[in-house]
């Protein structure tokens, strides 16, 4: 499919995506390792997400935390990683619910991006954000569209002209609105939107 096709009826974010160009494949993740991951990688930095997240590797063989594992581990070990106490016990919530559930990757592949979130959100620490970018960069959904992701929001306050809307809820709607026209490559148009914006971001910097 040619760049110009993806997003046809809506001239705004065609033009951001023959500006940026072919974005890479991502590729398929462990859904439970990618599931931990975005809890350690949360209100971080990459450098300082990619730093803990070695460090937590590290605590188990082969670099695996699987859940029995993770569950002895105390939580002042996961703290000496650099974690907050209260990611620690997200990370162990996670755990037991895993082992719980004998998680395969296959049952959560046969349901929908509805029922993950719903199933996914019963973890005490997991919110629908988190769950939205397991959906996007683990799971290749192609039609995720996470409306209170805040890159997102800023991207589309600025290239539709939306900062006269103050109301949270109605920006919202406004924002889901636009989004239809980008069905069902909402998870592109997402990939695109934070590329956009970071590419201002480091304009701006020069």
């Amino acid at each position: 499919m040619k760049l110009n096709t993806f997003f046809p009826q809506d001239i705004t974010l065609q033009s951001v995506a023959l500006q940026i160009g072919e974005l890479t494949p991502l590729p398929k993740q462990d859904l439970y390792v990618a599931l931990l991951s975005s809890i350690v990688s949360q209100q971080l930095s990459i450098k300082a997400a990619a730093t803990i997240w070695q460090r937590f590797e590290n605590l188990f063989p082969s670099n695996i935390p699987t859940p029995d594992l993770l569950l002895v581990k105390t939580l002042e070990e996961l703290r000496a990683v650099g974690l907050s106490q209260q990611k620690a016990g997200y990370l162990k919530n996670i755990a037991e619910y895993a082992l719980k559930i004998s998680w395969k990757d296959d049952s959560f592949h046969q349901l929908t991006d509805q029922e993950i979130i719903k199933e996914l959100t019963t973890i005490k620490g997991v919110g629908q954000w988190t769950v939205e970018m397991l959906l996007i960069f683990a799971m290749n959904r192609p039609d995720v569209f996470s409306v209170g992701d805040l890159g997102i929001k800023q991207a589309m306050v600025k290239l539709y002209g939306l900062e006269n809307i103050s109301n949270v809820k109605e920006l919202q709607k406004k924002m889901l609105e636009i989004s239809e026209k980008w069905q069902p490559n909402r998870s592109l148009a997402c990939r695109y939107l934070w590329k956009w914006k970071d590419a201002k971001q480091e304009i701006n910097m020069k």
